[in-house]
């Protein structure tokens, strides 16, 4: 279970107990698997100095509290590639 914080935030409290807080870089929705995906960052970086991502199937209540769910399937991950790929180029293309 994880808490809303804001609009572009959510906290989890990992299996040590500490709140981590992640930001939500996009969400979408697919017609074709009936799902929500959010990808999001903690802006931490990998050993290669990039920003590490990740990417989850989500639901979210009333009560804004959001169920993240692991992508297993292989066309679902290549769909969350993809965009992640277009987002990244027309961050790349704003920042020229």
């Amino acid at each position: 279970m994880v808490k809303k914080k804001d609009l572009n935030c959510f906290t989890v409290t990992n299996a040590k107990g500490e709140e981590v807080t992640y930001e939500i870089l996009f969400t979408f929705e697919s017609k074709d698997t009936d799902k929500k995906y959010m990808v999001y960052t903690e802006n931490e970086k990998d050993e290669d100095g990039m920003i590490k991502t990740y990417a989850s199937i989500y639901e979210e209540d009333e009560d804004n509290v959001i169920k993240l769910t692991k992508i297993e399937d292989e066309a679902e991950w290549n769909l969350v590639e993809k965009l992640l790929k277009q987002a990244t180029e027309e961050v790349e293309s704003q920042d020229k």
